[in-house]
């Protein structure tokens, strides 16, 4: 009864706000949200002159500088509030530990750290509501961390908030065979899941390069999208309910496991991929389809970026419902790939290709599916869509052709600095962005381009042998300027986290970030869940 209360007055105070005269539009516009890097230097700068303190620059190199100062209205630790924590959780979920400490404060890319104190491992909803209702009453500002495999600094630390990691939160509550719904808790690693569910004959929605270590909390906390949403969908149509706590300890309770549920607002999709700015998830239930007997990859070769357009429109004509993954790389992606990955061969070596699409089929009669699929390559062979190409002959030939796909992420980081880049865009106008960046930079730095040609998610990514300011202004702010004016999403799949915080108007509207602010005003008052990420820093203050 207490949670169905706390959701039915949460439901009440959500209509109170959207049916709210919008007012003083101007007070959440962040200084200028577009203004040159050289700007932004020059506030750094002057800040710094007048002698702040507790301000810091974060250079997170995929993004301008930005001066984040420490919230004042935060509490600092003490040691009344170590003993509480122990005393809760006991001495071994306690953490204070400097080299553990040292790993979950710094982002897996080792471009964000904070300076937190304190690692927290609770083990339970309860546990996790009693913390939070305890830091609330104390005004301590808390991150919530799953695998830490974020590209934004969404889940780490800005300075000293406590760190509440929920990995020892791994319980499968359930899993029904006849709907393929289940249910578990968020701090489940994905490729777990994955594992679980073939046993049963099922598959997880979802698929991710960073399936063995991320959580499922995360997943749905950052609304990760992955290799096969062009089949799938979102984690918005695939999440049938969860559970969250709110900053104030309460615990919402929407864990429905219903297809259809038209009861009042739907609460759970506020959660999904607002980064544990709301509340953190803690159980989650997913409809999961059935895994079906027939899987065929097949790595080919396009001319140029017009062809892989017109091969994609193919293959949903002609593919259609088997259809369930269609990637791309380019030249020098894949050039990277080889070079920086052991092991890793070109599928086509006779020569380097401008561009690569890997497409795979799930279906349920074998010999149908990849004669479907067979036909459909060599009618797009003799179109002229194709210029070579290699149908996997088992799965380890399969599982080569994803590692290509899938390495690109790491050959990037090998390869040095890298300056990444999560964009939604026409599918038509994607690639036009990779060529304009070649033509910005020159020789600066190398210029790659891959990603999720099926639902328009391009994955630009600038690399260099180091990190450094002139390449920088050179990509920022004109990405953003870039994507915005096509009317693209500065953030795909990978969330807003630090990194994007104060670039959310160049895909939202000034109302549309001033309502989410009001719904974080009203779920969090203090400010506690995630301060400084997703919505402009103004606003965190």
């Amino acid at each position: 009864m207490e949670k169905w209360r706390a959701t039915t007055n949460l439901r009440r105070s959500l209509k109170s706000i959207l049916n709210r005269q919008l007012s003083s539009v101007s007070e959440f516009r962040y200084l200028n949200e577009k203004r040159s890097c050289q700007s932004s230097f020059n506030l750094i700068r002057d800040c710094k002159s007048l002698g702040q303190v507790n301000a810091i620059q974060h250079r997170c190199f995929s993004s301008a500088s930005t001066l984040v100062q420490r919230n004042p209205s935060f509490s600092t630790l003490n040691s009344d509030d170590i003993s509480y924590f122990k005393g809760l959780l006991g001495e071994k979920s306690v953490i204070q530990d400097e080299d553990r400490l040292e790993t979950v404060n710094t982002d897996w890319m080792h471009k964000y750290k904070g300076s937190s104190k304190l690692l927290l491992l609770p083990r339970s909803t309860e546990e996790v509501a009693q913390i939070l209702r305890y830091c609330n009453s104390r005004c301590l500002a808390v991150v919530p961390q799953g695998g830490n495999t974020g590209l934004v600094g969404g889940s780490v630390p800005v300075f000293d908030e406590v760190i509440v990691n929920v990995s020892s939160m791994t319980n499968i509550i359930s899993f029904d065979k006849v709907s393929g719904i289940l249910v578990c808790e968020a701090g489940c690693i994905l490729e777990n899941l994955i594992s679980f569910l073939d046993n049963q004959g099922f598959i997880m929605p979802l698929d991710l390069g960073a399936k063995g270590s991320c959580q499922i909390g995360g997943n749905v906390s950052t609304n990760a999208g992955g290799l096969r949403l062009v089949r799938y969908g979102s984690l918005h149509g695939n999440v049938l309910g969860l559970e969250a706590v709110l900053a104030n300890g309460d615990v919402l309770d929407m864990l429905g496991t219903l297809r259809k549920d038209n009861t009042g607002y739907d609460l759970k999709h506020l959660f999904i991929g607002s980064e544990g700015s709301l509340g953190i998830v803690t159980k989650v239930s997913i409809l999961t389809p059935p895994k079906l007997s027939s899987v065929n990859i097949a790595f080919l070769a396009c001319n140029d970026y017009s062809s892989c357009q017109k091969l994609l429109m193919e293959a949903k004509r002609k593919l259609g419902e088997i259809l369930s993954a269609f990637e791309f790389l380019d030249t020098e992606a894949m050039n990277l790939v080889l070079h920086q990955l052991d092991g890793v061969r070109n599928p086509l070596p006779a020569s380097m290709h401008n561009f690569y699409i890997l497409i795979e089929t799930t279906g349920s009669d074998e010999s149908y599916n990849r004669e479907k699929l067979e036909a459909f390559l060599l009618s797009s062979m003799e179109g002229g869509l194709i210029s070579d190409g290699v149908l996997a002959q088992d799965i380890n030939q399969a599982s080569s052709f994803w590692r290509i796909r899938e390495g690109v992420p790491e050959a990037l980081m090998k390869a040095g600095a890298v300056y990444k880049y999560d964009l939604s865009l026409p599918v038509e106008k994607m690639y036009d962005l990779v060529d304009d960046m070649r033509i910005r930079l020159g020789d600066l730095a190398t210029v790659v381009g891959y990603g999720h040609l099926g639902d328009g998610n391009l994955h630009l990514n600038v690399s260099a042998p180091e990190y450094d300011d002139k390449i920088l202004e050179q990509i920022e702010p004109y990405v953003y300027e870039w994507t915005s004016k096509h009317r693209g999403s500065i953030s795909a799949e990978h969330g807003l986290g630090l990194m994007k915080a104060n670039k959310i108007y160049y895909s939202k509207s000034t109302e549309t970030v001033q309502t989410m602010a009001s719904i974080k005003k009203l779920l969090d008052p203090n400010g506690i869940l995630n301060p400084y990420k997703v919505l402009p820093h103004s606003l965190n203050s």
